[in-house]
């Protein structure tokens, strides 16, 4: 692993980046850090877009004050301005590259991510050691194929888990997961991306709010 900042790094600073170099091509964490921090939320995009989702953007700007730093990932794909994902082998490779960067610390680590990442979280976790894993909008199948499930990834992460779920994911429902250890929180009226209809009673907002609140306390939980 080798490693360029893209800014200077104090240990307290919210937002400051760094390039890390893996075996799948050049991956980037950026850093918003607690400033006593106990645990790292590394979380990662999903295949049809950034660290610029609402609610990964939700989680970094309010997991740090609960002693909490995250390090929101792109994938080595993502930075080199590519449209399409590659297969989850390639996934897994660049997520195994910049582990080290994110562990460095000595802190446990929470394996993240949303989509296709949370994927790469469950499939990855005991191998790095991860602390436990959050999957955000599990892709339990792909839209209107449930017998193509992806069940096995999540049941067997190996290590605590929280899912954060739309109620109306059509990548699957919270009605259609299967009996396991890990917990699921429902963000009811929310699509895939987490985002709430104009006509649901409640507003994005409140929609974020469940999301922040969920994971703030679930995080706490783990020591």
């Amino acid at each position: 692993m080798t490693r360029t900042d893209d800014a200077s790094r104090t240990g307290e600073t919210s937002g400051t980046g760094e390039t890390v170099e893996t075996d799948a091509g050049t991956a980037r964490i950026t850093w918003h850090r607690a400033a006593k921090a106990r645990l790292v939320l590394a979380v990662s995009h999903g295949a049809g877009g950034g660290i610029e989702a609402r609610d990964l953007r939700a989680l970094a700007g309010t997991l740090p004050a609960h002693g909490v730093s995250v390090a929101l990932v792109e994938q080595p794909w993502r930075v080199a301005g590519k449209k399409v994902a590659p297969a989850p082998r390639t996934l897994d490779t660049g997520w195994r590259g910049v582990w080290p960067a994110l562990a460095e610390q000595g802190l446990p680590v929470i394996s993240g991510g949303r989509s296709a990442g949370a994927r790469v979280a469950c499939r990855t976790a005991v191998e790095l050691g991860a602390a436990a894993v959050l999957a955000l909008s599990f892709p339990l199948h792909p839209p209107g194929k449930p017998e193509r499930s992806r069940a096995a990834e999540l049941l067997g992460a190996g290590v605590p888990t929280l899912v954060v779920q739309g109620g109306n994911d059509p990548f699957g429902r919270p009605e259609e997961f299967p009996p396991g250890s890990y917990e699921l929180i429902e963000v009811p009226h929310a699509d895939h991306g987490l985002a709430v209809p104009k006509r649901a009673p409640l507003g994005e907002e409140e929609a974020l709010k469940i999301i922040t609140d969920g994971v703030t306390g679930w995080a706490a939980s783990l020591g």
